[in-house]
């Protein structure tokens, strides 16, 4: 697998999940970076908070 490709997938009871959300905007193929509480699209600037856990 490549590294690029690990990066964003992972193999749970053998089936290949994303790590992380699509942009909503931009539609598939554009990831979102994970920053801790928010996640952000890199390609347009979409930002999408995290909700706290209690």
């Amino acid at each position: 697998m490549s590294d690029t490709v690990s990066k964003h997938y992972e193999i749970k009871d053998g089936k290949l999940v994303r790590k992380r959300p699509f942009c909503n905007r931009c539609g598939k193929g554009y990831f979102m970076a994970d920053h801790g509480d928010r996640y952000t699209c890199g390609n347009c600037g979409f930002t999408v908070f995290k909700k706290k856990e209690e």
